[in-house]
């Protein structure tokens, strides 16, 4: 999954904000905002997985033939 996708960039962002908010409230300096911004999108990018894979159904189980299907269907003739 590319971690560039509008999804996980949308999660990111969120997951940003309490960051950048410190960051201009003066608690954060911009070296602290800027190193914590990679790990905001690595953490977009695995709820976005998480998610995409517990929401995606499984897959249909093969049906087997039962072992009579390979027989002739037809009586043999008297």
């Amino acid at each position: 999954m590319n971690p560039l996708r509008w999804d996980v960039l949308a999660v990111s962002l969120l997951l940003a904000l309490p960051v950048l908010a410190l960051g201009l409230r003066g608690d954060l300096s911009t070296e602290d905002v800027v190193s914590r911004l990679p790990w905001c999108l690595a953490a977009g990018w695995g709820a976005v997985a998480l998610l995409r894979w517990a929401a995606t159904p499984p897959p249909p189980a093969r049906r087997t033939r039962p072992a009579h299907a390979d027989e002739d269907a037809t009586p043999p003739a008297p």
